[in-house]
């Protein structure tokens, strides 16, 4: 059987904070882990290697390759926002291997079979990492989804407020039962975007509010849609407790205590949280930047925190990107009109040296970010039989990583469609040297980034 070796000082194997010396077995053929050694070998071990599959990884982190739970691609459908040749490219950039497709912002949405489909085809020898999709639940599918657990996707998402699209329209408690009722014996997911707004319609005229101001826009998205939104979710679960529930993009701390509360009583409940809710927060928002716009919002200090000690303690089980891009008429970067333009962070590249610089200040290793960005992100995804871990049997899904460079975001560097990010200007510490994609490297900084490269993604 021909073999490729990785081999480092610095290899993070599964149960470890810290890395270690290993050197890694992958099989040529199946691009699988065939064995993990717990020491770095020496070249000369290896007689029968030819140097191109020789890759010793130095005093570098050699880690398992990022799953992303939460990823818009929009193809096809809107492919100026973005595709999967750029959005997948942009992962890879970031040591991400595996992406996890949303079921909207895509024409058709991923809602039917057909639909699924459509979207495979379109995506089709584009990939740059592998990807994997989930569907979506919306008024009167619920018959489309048991056919779509059996079609492969691996959970299912939902609004319980306006998705900012026509063609996903949210769901009511009304919609949500018989959905529910379909998928609880399935093994499948239940994904919410958890905000509610049942605020009773204003008679009294009030002064309009300044849209370029972020306080403006932060006022029209309270605290108070998600715990509404959090707590019909956790009654509704209570109905239906083999479901796993999962709240997508968690940015209120005021809704922790309900989650806290519901996993301590045994309910199958699991929480995101995003990059930018760790990482930026609303008194640092300058006045008509639509950049940092997302909903829900990105909150104050005080909030940021909070979520920090959430992810901490494992009320928060994971971070993902929820990569969202639009084009940047639909952004109103000219007019700096926060109200008006499309709600979404651009982060595919960005989120590990995002993680890595804040989490200096928290006292964050290695091993706890690569938990929060591949281990659970692909058992929430259920690839945990295949993706994130460095161990035999699993795909030789690998990121070689400098921890110590620093490097700042430029429209240059990122490798997504449309170059608008909040994280512009920011120097950030570590950095992907090379991301692997079961043993082939499909991203190489030392060598320009793709030159050389193919796309060898697979659909999952």
């Amino acid at each position: 059987m021909p073999l490729q070796i990785y081999t480092g000082s610095q290899v993070l194997l599964p149960g470890s904070k810290a890395p270690q010396p290993a050197t890694i077995e992958v099989s040529s053929d199946t691009g699988k882990i065939v064995a993990v050694h717990r020491e770095q070998r020496s070249r000369d071990t290896y007689p029968n290697v030819d140097d191109e599959h020789w890759i010793d990884a130095g005093d570098l982190y050699l880690l398992p390759g990022l799953v992303d739970a939460h990823v818009h691609l929009n193809e096809p459908g809107r492919t100026d926002w973005e595709g999967f040749w750029t959005g997948t490219r942009a992962a890879a950039s970031g040591g991400v291997t595996t992406v996890v497709d949303m079921p909207l912002n895509s024409i058709p949405p991923t809602t039917t079979v057909d639909n699924l489909e459509s979207k495979r085809k379109a995506a089709q020898g584009q990939c740059w990492t592998d990807v994997a999709f989930w569907g979506g639940v919306i008024p009167g599918n619920q018959h489309h989804l048991k056919p779509l657990v059996e079609a492969g996707v691996k959970g299912f998402k939902c609004f319980m407020i306006e998705s900012g699209v026509e063609e996903f329209p949210c769901v009511t408690e009304d919609d949500l039962r018989p959905a529910m009722e379909a998928l609880q014996d399935t093994g499948s997911v239940l994904l919410f975007h958890a905000e509610f707004d049942n605020t009773p319609p204003s008679h009294e005229h009030a002064e309009p509010s300044d849209p370029t101001l972020y306080t403006t826009f932060l006022e029209s998205r309270p605290q108070k849609f998600e715990t509404d939104a959090i707590s019909r979710i956790i009654s509704l679960q209570r109905t239906y407790p083999s479901l796993r529930c999962h709240i997508v993009h968690l940015s209120a701390a005021n809704a922790l205590p309900l989650v806290r509360s519901a996993k301590k009583s045994g309910l199958k409940l699991t929480v995101e949280t995003c990059f930018h809710y760790l990482c930026l927060s609303a008194h640092s928002i300058p006045h008509g930047r639509p950049e940092f716009k997302c909903c829900p919002p990105i909150r104050d200090e005080a909030n940021r925190q909070a979520l920090w000690d959430a992810l901490l303690d494992g009320t928060i089980d994971f971070v993902v990107s929820d990569h969202s891009p639009c084009v940047a008429e639909l952004k109103k970067m000219d007019e700096g009109d926060i109200m008006s333009a499309w709600g979404g962070i651009s982060t595919l590249g960005l989120g590990l040296s995002l993680l890595w610089t804040e989490g200096k200040q928290h006292g964050v290793e290695i091993g706890d970010i690569v938990n929060w960005t591949s281990s659970a992100t692909a058992k929430h995804a259920g690839l945990s039989n295949r993706k994130g871990k460095i161990e035999p049997g699993y795909d030789a899904d690998l990121v070689i990583w400098d921890p110590k460079a620093e490097h700042k975001v430029t429209k240059e560097s990122l490798n997504f469609k449309n170059k608008l990010t909040p994280y512009e200007g920011k120097v950030l510490s570590g950095q992907v040297v090379k991301t692997i994609l079961r043993g082939q490297v499909v991203y190489d900084r030392e060598l320009g980034g793709f030159a050389g490269t193919k796309s060898t993604g697979q659909l999952l």
